[in-house]
């Protein structure tokens, strides 16, 4: 047993500080539009806490605090000249940014701030979602996938991912859909209560989520949350078994309108299951945040990501402090360097691809490796099953999608039930990494090399380390310590 523990361009005579780098995005829109939307990294956003403490929700506690004094800082260099431009900003702690809309004459002034560092457009643009089959008839088994990657096997051992609180970001979730009302956390059996288990995003929503009383309340505007976290948690009890965590409660944030999602919307959600708060946004617990984060979305260019660092700091906080962040590697396979979006090109993201029910590689999912950075980094990490994968449908009922989004939340499954087998393993995202990469089911190789990784060695830039595997992943956590230092395992 082993023991673990940019250049920029200059629009018109318009000078900016040296060294500000403006996205070629930001640089169209202040050229051509009236008024724009600002993503502004501030300086100072890559400063980290050194803090160190075995316990996790003390680490995290300090890790926070020391982001939000950073932030609080910066705020006060910067806000009352803010002000002098527009009223609409807002300020996100999460990794020391701002969200602003103004007059494009007036941002070019503002944009000579010596206090910025980095900004980017916040336009929002549509994603394009993996679109539900009909809905499928009630077959009262367990979904393939499920079964695909052993996790019945360690529901056998009485473990279900009990005690573990799973979280997704996406188009929302119908939070009473039966396959996923009893394991969402707001839920205790007779009453609902959103309070810290739900955060909304969307600003100006074409759909509205509120419950009678015109309060906000966790919904879906468009099915694919809901898809996902069914995957995660699934089970109605009447023998669909769709879920790789059944045991696990989870907590959701929308950060897409319909599909339309931009820097600020995902980094809000990040910062609010950092610090999960009541629906008023405030009195934050950070004892609420959850264990794993699943991410089934991309930020392309059209979204505003034309600078590939965009979202970086914020995983790196995340991870930081202690919870795994799992998403999608992209549909836009099958050449290489297809894994080309924020935040699936992160070191930091555990990156997951999809594969088919023979364990193929699936021929929309992305390959590595990550050239748009220059980086050559190897994704996927991971690959998991992503086509045809039935789970809960919106309005009721199950339907089946594709897509790597379909691949990422049984990832975040198996992680909770990792952690459920070894609660020691709960704030070391790192660890988790380690071991689900060295307990893969061995249908790793391919024909297809990519970036001068040759696709018969393991990794590869295809299926990463390859499949998961719940039970052998399992298996090995239980037999973990925590070390502070791990890097030999």
């Amino acid at each position: 047993m082993k023991k673990i523990l940019f250049l920029f361009s200059i629009i018109g005579t318009v000078s900016f500080a040296d060294d500000i780098r403006i996205s070629s995005q930001l640089e169209k829109d202040l050229s051509e539009k009236q008024t724009v939307e600002l993503y502004v990294l501030l300086k100072n956003h890559n400063k980290t806490n050194t803090y160190k403490s075995s316990n996790f929700l003390e680490k995290r506690q300090n890790h926070i605090r020391f982001l939000r004094e950073n932030s609080t800082y910066s705020r006060q260099q910067i806000e009352q000249t803010l002000k002098n431009f527009t009223e609409n900003y807002k300020f996100y702690w999460i990794n020391n940014s701002l969200w602003a809309r103004m007059e494009s004459s007036k941002a070019r002034e503002f944009l000579k701030s010596e206090f910025i560092e980095k900004a980017y457009s916040d336009e929002k643009q549509k994603l394009k979602l993996p679109n539900p089959e009909p809905e499928t008839k009630q077959i009262q088994a367990t979904e393939w996938g499920i079964d695909k990657v052993n996790a019945p096997d360690v529901w056998a051992l009485g473990i279900t991912g009990q005690g573990i609180l799973i979280a997704g970001q996406d188009t929302g979730y119908q939070w009473d859909h039966p396959a996923i009302k009893d394991k969402y956390a707001g839920w205790d059996g007779v009453n609902v209560d959103h309070n810290y288990h739900w955060h909304d995003a969307i600003s100006n929503p074409f759909v509205v989520c509120e419950d009678a009383q015109n309060n906000p309340a966790s919904c879906d505007d468009h099915g694919h949350g809901t898809h996902t976290m069914g995957t995660m948690v699934g089970d109605d009890g009447t023998g669909n078994q769709v879920g790789v965590a059944p045991g696990a409660k989870w907590i959701g944030c929308r950060n897409m309108n319909q599909g339309d999602g931009h820097p600020s919307t995902y980094a809000e959600c990040f910062q609010f299951f950092l610090a999960p708060t009541d629906l008023n946004n405030q009195n934050p617990d950070v004892s609420k945040a959850p264990h794993v984060i699943n991410n089934s979305w991309g930020c392309p260019e059209s979204e505003g990501c034309t600078q590939p660092d965009v979202l970086e700091t914020v995983v790196n906080n995340v991870v930081d402090a202690g919870i795994l962040v799992v998403a999608s590697a992209g549909n836009s396979g099958s050449g290489c360097n297809s894994v080309n979006t924020p935040i699936a090109i992160y070191d930091n993201t555990l990156t997951i691809g999809s594969t088919q029910s023979d364990d193929t590689i699936s021929g929309f999912s992305s390959r590595g490796g990550v050239a748009i950075d220059g980086s050559n980094r190897l994704k996927p990490d991971l690959v998991a099953p992503g086509s045809s994968v039935r789970s809960a449908r919106l309005g009721g009922g199950y339907t089946t999608m594709s897509g790597t989004s379909m691949a990422s939340p049984h990832v975040a499954g198996v992680a909770a039930l990792m952690m459920s087998a070894n609660p020691d393993m709960i704030g070391n995202p790192k660890i988790l990494k380690r071991v689900l990469q060295r307990t893969t089911a061995q249908l790793t190789t391919t024909s297809q090399s990519c970036s001068g990784v040759s696709g018969s060695e393991v990794p590869n830039n295809t299926f990463g380390y390859g499949r998961i595997d719940a039970l052998a992943a399992v298996n090995m956590i239980q037999d973990i310590i925590y070390l502070d230092n791990f890097e030999d395992f």
